[in-house]
């Protein structure tokens, strides 16, 4: 069911999904059933085995009145597998973590661990994953019979990922391929390799030297080599190949992952003759010639890029019937068209039953529609950026939020993808204000802040009691955070009402729309503290590209910037897009974020996070958050 909220100045209601299903809908019934025989065999007298309680607090009282605590643990842990076997993990949750079950011993604690990592991934609790990697050594799989030994080393490795262990977890899948010569090489080896390229770089620095053995240390020098900044497609190829040389006897060298055999080949199989289809006159002009020149900055800064081969042809597409074009642009001898940007020209092609022509759209196809084979969708989405701050919410535990989200069908988007992602993640919107421009901001903040309507209430015991009373109003007190959707001119005047309204204390959170992109200090003091995500073209301090094209184009910082960043990105992708797709998990480090595909074609990015302090927009890390924490 998806949360209650209280809307206001909005007519319409988009359609919701229901959260995701868990994971691991097959139970763990058909892997455990010999290991549970084999505990269970001892029986109990005071309570029934062989009746599967109703709920968890049915299970956990009964267990309450055995005397023997290993007798009463038998029966949790058969209680929780059958919860299991009916996919209700939360249940079996409930048993896991009550406090019968602490501190199993022996085959006991195997079992509860087995279970443990089962529920822990399905229900994808990553704070009970990190209390179980606590317990969680690489070899605990080897603790289990032969035919359940790969599940167990599976969801240990799942377990460690889940909670941001993925060098264990590498380390667990490196041992299970050195155990049990029946796994497929090709699919334990792309697992290795997505845990290993997950590792930060402090952790494969410092905790490297801890895993120790052939294999290991060569899986950790490929992902180090493959590390080295400023490494193009041919590059990482080239080092792939060096890398087999020097290892001629490891099993990733005989087998890479799938990925690494895509990179090496894909040099052979860029596209050559490309299209460049944007509008270059009308009101998308300036859009249009900031991505043109983006893609032919990344081009020439490329040097990978063969330019006696590669031909990059660019089309206005103002004004045309862009599936007409396209037919045209098809029958000739091209490998790849990138654009259209408008939205009303992709839509087009996603009529088309076949297409010969790969397309890399430069926008989104509206919600539910179906994209033909060939149809890749890339731009500066809104909704992606909705999912992130939803996610922010969830890690910091700001489960109950305000929001405050512009009038129009582009905030109707964002609204929809903001609620769902809330969710998924158990997150709940107290309240909704859409509102416009022209607006009363001081009415809006009131109403959101609750204000208005402690007032009403004062107001009511007045006239109840027939005397005046005295009356302090008071912001609702069952907020964690407000989600500030405005544009910066906007939210330099929401953020200070917050404060006024007592809602100072509340974080904020906004997408990239409150940045100009420009330091600008006197002007964004009104917006200290506030918490947005970005894109590398804006956030990163350390972006070379970035500093040599805006010394050429000084336009390119602001809001141009992000489509000229988005541009160099089309680029990037226009080489690797049969890697994104033929390779699960594969990624790119882009301009925009760190680019992903979907199944459908869609590519979804990853941005970074920076707080105003002082007016000025400060990159948030891992490593200044924790600082921040420990300062707090």
């Amino acid at each position: 069911m998806m949360p209650s909220f209280t809307r206001r100045h909005k007519r319409n209601y988009p359609e919701y999904r229901e959260p995701a299903m868990t994971k691991h809908c097959l139970t763990l019934r058909t892997f455990t059933t010999v290991l549970m025989l084999t505990m269970l065999a001892t029986g109990c007298a005071s309570v029934n085995l062989e009746t599967q309680p109703e709920t968890a607090g049915q299970a956990i009282e009964a267990a309450s009145k055995l005397s023997d605590r290993n007798e009463a643990q038998r029966y949790l842990l058969r209680s929780a597998d059958g919860f299991q076997s009916q996919n209700d993990h939360e249940s079996a949750r409930n048993i896991l973590q009550s406090k019968p079950m602490a501190d199993p011993s022996g085959e006991l604690k195997d079992q509860y661990l087995l279970l443990s990592m089962g529920s822990a991934t399905a229900l994808e609790d990553s704070d009970w994953a990190r209390q179980l990697s606590d317990q969680l050594k690489p070899d605990q799989f080897l603790n289990y019979d032969r035919g359940l030994m790969a599940h167990a080393a599976t969801l240990q490795a799942e377990t460690l990922q889940l909670a941001d262990d993925h060098l264990s977890a590498a380390a667990t899948l490196i041992l299970l391929a050195q155990s049990d010569t029946r796994q497929n090489a090709q699919q334990i080896h792309d697992r290795i390799w997505q845990a290993l390229k997950a590792t930060s770089d402090t952790q494969l620095s410092e905790e490297s030297g801890q895993i120790l053995g052939y294999e290991a240390q060569g899986w950790i020098e490929l992902t180090g080599i493959l590390r080295e900044p400023g490494m193009n497609l041919d590059a990482q190829g080239r080092a792939v190949r060096q890398w087999q040389n020097n290892w001629p006897g490891h099993p990733a060298a005989i087998t890479p992952p799938s990925e690494l055999q895509l990179i090496a080949s894909l040099a052979e199989s860029r596209p050559e003759q490309i299209t460049l289809a944007l509008p270059l006159e009308g009101p998308l002009a300036s859009a249009g010639k900031a991505i043109r020149d983006g893609f032919f900055a990344a081009y020439y800064d490329d040097q990978s890029a063969d330019r006696s081969k590669t031909s990059i042809r660019v089309v206005n597409t103002a004004g045309q019937n862009f599936r007409d074009l396209y037919q045209e642009l098809s029958g000739g001898d091209q490998d790849l068209i990138v654009g259209p940007l408008e939205k009303e020209s992709l839509q087009s092609l996603a009529e088309l039953s076949t297409m010969p022509v790969p397309v890399l759209g430069l926008n989104y196809l509206p919600q539910g529609s179906a994209a033909p084979s060939g149809l890749y969708q890339f731009g500066l989405s809104a909704e992606d950026e909705a999912r992130q701050i939803a996610d922010r919410l969830r890690q910091e535990n700001n489960d109950q939020a305000l929001a405050l989200i512009p009038q129009g069908e582009w905030g109707d988007r964002l609204e929809a993808a903001l609620l769902e992602r809330m969710a998924e993640n158990g997150s709940t919107a107290l309240d909704i204000e859409r509102y416009f421009r022209e607006d009363n901001f001081r009415t809006i903040v009131a109403d959101l802040l609750g204000i208005t309507a402690s007032r009403e209430r004062a107001i009511d015991v007045e006239r109840t009691a027939g005397v005046n009373v005295e009356f302090e109003p008071r912001r609702r007190q069952d907020a964690d955070a407000v989600v500030m959707v405005a544009e910066p001119t906007i939210a330099r005047q929401f953020k200070p009402l917050f404060a006024f309204y007592f809602g100072g204390d509340l974080p904020v959170y906004s997408p990239s729309m409150v940045y100009e992109g420009n330091p600008a200090p006197s002007r964004d003091r009104d917006l200290n503290d506030v918490i947005f995500t970005d894109i590398p073209w804006v956030l990163d301090d350390q972006n070379e590209f970035r500093d040599t094209a805006t010394q050429a184009l000084p336009d390119m910082r602001g809001q141009l910037g992000r489509l000229f960043a988005m541009g160099s990105d089309a680029w990037n992708l226009s080489k690797r897009l049969p890697l994104l797709r033929q390779v699960e998990g594969a990624s790119i480090e882009g301009q925009t974020g760190v680019l992903t595909m979907a199944p459908g074609g869609s590519i979804h990015r990853q941005q970074m996070w920076a707080r105003f302090t002082n007016g000025t927009a400060q990159l948030l890390t891992p490593e200044s958050e924790e600082a921040q924490t420990e300062e707090q």
